[in-house]
C-alpha cells in the first residue's frame, strides 16, 4: 500500500481533488501515527499503513485521534503478535488488541473489498467523524494476486461529496478560529465529557450502511455492514469477518446443492458493533450458531466477536435463544479449508455442540480441537488449478504474477495468485498456487487438487512431496537438467514413480537453464518455464499465450534496455523446441530378478522390464 502510494506521489499522480500528495516516511510507527494526528488537527486528509506490533505502538495516539472525534482512516494488513513466538503471518490480534481505543473496525473480506471498504469508509469517516480502522487479512489478501473491478475517479469523485472534506478543514486547529482542544481534564468533567461521544457511535452503522448503499448505486456491488448468505430457513449459521468469509461461502453454496440447511453471516463493522443490525440479519429459524474468531484471548471466557454475538443474542432476543458456541480458526495464517468449515457445520448439528474449539490443528494437550474429513472438497473442475515449486529470486514468483495478469486480462476468466514464502525470503522455497475459472474465485485457501504442477528446481524431487496436491490425470512438468527423456524418469526417486503411475499423470521436462543460457540470461528460467505452462495448461491458445508472454515482457523489462527484452523473447522462442513429454518407464536392457521381489504376481512390461500396477491403462513409449 506504502510502496504504490509512494510510486503514484513520485510520478505526480494527481488524486481525485487534482492534488498531489505528500508522502512522508517516519523512523517508526509510533512516529509515523503523531504525523498523522498532527496533519489530521492541520485539516489534511491523512492515512498511514501498519500491521501487527506497528499498530500496537500506534495506541495511545489512536485514542488521542478517535477521542477527539477526527476523520480519519488507517488501513491495516491484519497480523499476528509476538506471544510465545514472533509470527510474521496473518490474522485478526493487532486489530482485536486495539479495539478499545474507539476507532470504528471495518473488515474487508477479499480483494475486491479491500478497495471497496478504503473508499466505504473514507466516506463514512467523514459523515461520522469516527476514525475508521480498515482492515483486511495479512497475506491471504493484502498479497494475493485477484481479478478485480475497479472504482473510476469519476465514481469516487461523486461518492465522496466536498463539503464533507471541507466541514473537516474547518475543524482543523488555526489563529483564524481559535478553539481549545487536547487539554488536561480532573474528575469534575472527564467523566462527563467522555460520555459525550456516545451520539456519534450510535448513529455510525447507519451512516456506515447509507455510504455502502449510494456504493451500491455508483458501482453495482452492494455490501450490507451484516450481511447473511445461505438458506431462508438456515438452522446452522457460522458468524466471521475476514478472508474466511470466502471459504464458508463457497462452502456453504457446496452444502446448499446437498440439501442441507446452513448459512454464513459475514461481520462488516465490527465497531460500532449494532446488536440489532445482527440479530435482523439472522434467519428466525436458526437452532445453532457458531461464532469463529481469527485471534485468542487467554483466560478470557470467549474471543471478541464470540463475546458480542452472544450479548446481542441474549439482549434482544425475544424468543428462545439458538444454541451459541465460539471456536477459533486460522491464527498465523494457519489454512482455513471447507473440509474445516463442514466440520464446524458437522459439530453445530450434534445435540450438544462443542464449544470454546479450535479447528485446522490437532490439540493434543486441552483437546479443544474438532474432527473433520480432510478429503471434502468444494472447488469445481471449471476451475483450472496449479501449483508451482520454486526457489526465492528464481523468478517463479513474478513470472506467476505476469501470467495471472494476462489470463486476467487476456480472457473473461477470473484469475487468482498466492505466493506461499518462509521467512527466510530470499533462497528459500516459493510455492505459488494459482487458479483461473469463468466464475468469481471465492477459494482463500491453497491449492489441495492440482490440474497443474510444476518443479522449477531438480532437487526438489528429492526434498519435497510435489506430488500430493496433483489430482489424478493431472499434468506435472519438471525443469531436469538432462537431456534424455527417459534418464528423467529413472532418476526420479521410485515412490515418486509410484505416485505418477498411480495417478495416472502426464509428465514434461525442460533444461530450463540451457535455454535460458543459451539466450543470455543465466539462471533466470522464470520465462522459459511460463512458456511451458501455457503451452500444456491449456488455458490460451499456445500463439495467444506466447504474444501476451513477449507482450508482458516488454512492459516488465522494458525499462532495462533492449538487450534484456532481446534476451527473455529469444527464451520464449526456444522454449518450446526444448520441451518434451518424459516416458512413464525406465529402459532396461534386461529384466530383474524375480527372486525377492515384492509383487512376483504382476505382470512385467516386456518393454521396459517394469512392473505393471493393476486396474491401471499405461502404454509405454
Amino acid at each position: 500500500m506504502g510502496e504504490w502510494a509512494d510510486a503514484w506521489a513520485s510520478g505526480a499522480q494527481p488524486n481525485i481533488w487534482g492534488t498531489v500528495p505528500s508522502v512522508i516516511e517516519m523512523e517508526s510507527e509510533g512516529g509515523a501515527a503523531g504525523a498523522v494526528h498532527g496533519a489530521l488537527q492541520a485539516g489534511s486528509l491523512t492515512t498511514t499503513f501498519t500491521a501487527s506490533q506497528g499498530l500496537l505502538l500506534m495506541i495511545p495516539n489512536l485514542y488521542k485521534i478517535a477521542g477527539e472525534l477526527t476523520a480519519a482512516v488507517i488501513h491495516v494488513a491484519a497480523r499476528s503478535l509476538a506471544a510465545q513466538g514472533l509470527s510474521i503471518f496473518g490474522d485478526h490480534s493487532d486489530v482485536m488488541a486495539a479495539r478499545a481505543t474507539g476507532c470504528a473496525l471495518l473488515c474487508s473480506n477479499s480483494v475486491q473489498e479491500a478497495q471497496d471498504m478504503a473508499a466505504i469508509s473514507i466516506r463514512a469517516s467523514l459523515e461520522s467523524r469516527l476514525t475508521f480502522l480498515h482492515f483486511f487479512d495479512g497475506f491471504r489478501t493484502s498479497h494475493e494476486v485477484q481479478k478485480i473491478e475497479l472504482i473510476p475517479d469519476e465514481a469516487l469523485a461523486d461518492f465522496i461529496p466536498f463539503d464533507l472534506v471541507l466541514q473537516h478543514r474547518q475543524r482543523a486547529l488555526t489563529p483564524d478560529r481559535p478553539v481549545i482542544r487536547g487539554t488536561a481534564q480532573n474528575p469534575d468533567v472527564y467523566f462527563q465529557g467522555r460520555e459525550t461521544v456516545n451520539q456519534y457511535y450510535n448513529v455510525g452503522p447507519a451512516i456506515v450502511q447509507q455510504a455502502m448503499d449510494e456504493f451500491a448505486q455508483l458501482t453495482g456491488r452492494q455490501y450490507r455492514i451484516f450481511e447473511y448468505h445461505g438458506a431462508p430457513d438456515a438452522e446452522r449459521v457460522i458468524v466471521l469477518m475476514g478472508s474466511g468469509c470466502e471459504t464458508v461461502h463457497e462452502t456453504v453454496d457446496a452444502l446448499l446443492a446437498q440439501g442441507e440447511k446452513v448459512g454464513v453471516l459475514k461481520v462488516r463493522l465490527y465497531r460500532p458493533f449494532d446488536n440489532l443490525a445482527l440479530l435482523n440479519a439472522l434467519p428466525k429459524t436458526v437452532k445453532s450458531l457458531a461464532v469463529l474468531d481469527r485471534t485468542k484471548e487467554p483466560g478470557s471466557p470467549g474471543e471478541p466477536l464470540h463475546l458480542d454475538v452472544v450479548n446481542a443474542i441474549h439482549e434482544l432476543a425475544q424468543a428462545e435463544c439458538p444454541k451459541l458456541v465460539g471456536g477459533r480458526y486460522g491464527l498465523s495464517s494457519k489454512e482455513f479449508t471447507p473440509a474445516m468449515v463442514k466440520g464446524v457445520f458437522d459439530n453445530l448439528a450434534q445435540p450438544n455442540p462443542k464449544n470454546h474449539f479450535t479447528v485446522g490443528i490437532v490439540d493434543d494437550v486441552t483437546f479443544t480441537s474438532l474432527e473433520y474429513d480432510p478429503d471434502f472438497t468444494t472447488e469445481p473442475d471449471s476451475v483450472v488449478r496449479a501449483v508451482f515449486y520454486g526457489l526465492g529470486s528464481d523468478g517463479t514468483v513474478g513470472a506467476n504474477k505476469n501470467s495471472i495478469k494476462i489470463i486476467g486480462e487476456d480472457t473473461p476468466n477470473y484469475a487468482q495468485g498466492y505466493f506461499v514464502y518462509d521467512s527466510k525470503k530470499s533462497g528459500s522455497v516459493t510455492v505459488s498456487h494459482l487458479r483461473f475459472g469463468p466464475d468469481p474465485i471465492r477459494s482463500t485457501y491453497l491449492v489441495t487438487s492440482a490440474n497443474f504442477v510444476a518443479c522449477h528446481q531438480w532437487e526438489f524431487v528429492q526434498q519435497l512431496e510435489l506430488l500430493k496436491e496433483a489430482k489424478p490425470g493431472a499434468t506435472l512438468l519438471l525443469n531436469a537438467p538432462f537431456d534424455d527423456p527417459a534418464e528423467v524418469w529413472a532418476r526420479l526417486p521410485q515412490a515418486m514413480q509410484r505416485q505418477i503411475l498411480d495417478k495416472g499423470l502426464k509428465v514434461y521436462g525442460i533444461n530450463a537453464y540451457q535455454v535460458a543460457r543459451e539466450a543470455g540470461m543465466a539462471g533466470r528460467i522464470n520465462t522459459v518455464m511460463q512458456v511451458c505452462f501455457f503451452a500444456l495448461a491449456g488455458v490460451l491458445p499456445r500463439e495467444e499465450a506466447i504474444e501476451s508472454i513477449k507482450y508482458a515482457i516488454r512492459k516488465t523489462y522494458g525499462k532495462k534496455g533492449e538487450e534484456i527484452v532481446a534476451m527473455n523473447i529469444k527464451a520464449v522462442d526456444s522454449a518450446l523446441d526444448h520441451l518434451y513429454e518424459v516416458p512413464l518407464a525406465c529402459r532396461r536392457a534386461t529384466p530383474p530378478p524375480t527372486a525377492g521381489c515384492p509383487t512376483p504376481h504382476r505382470p512385467l512390461c516386456e518393454t521396459c522390464w517394469v512392473r505393471l500396477w493393476p486396474a491401471r491403462e499405461i502404454a509405454c513409449r
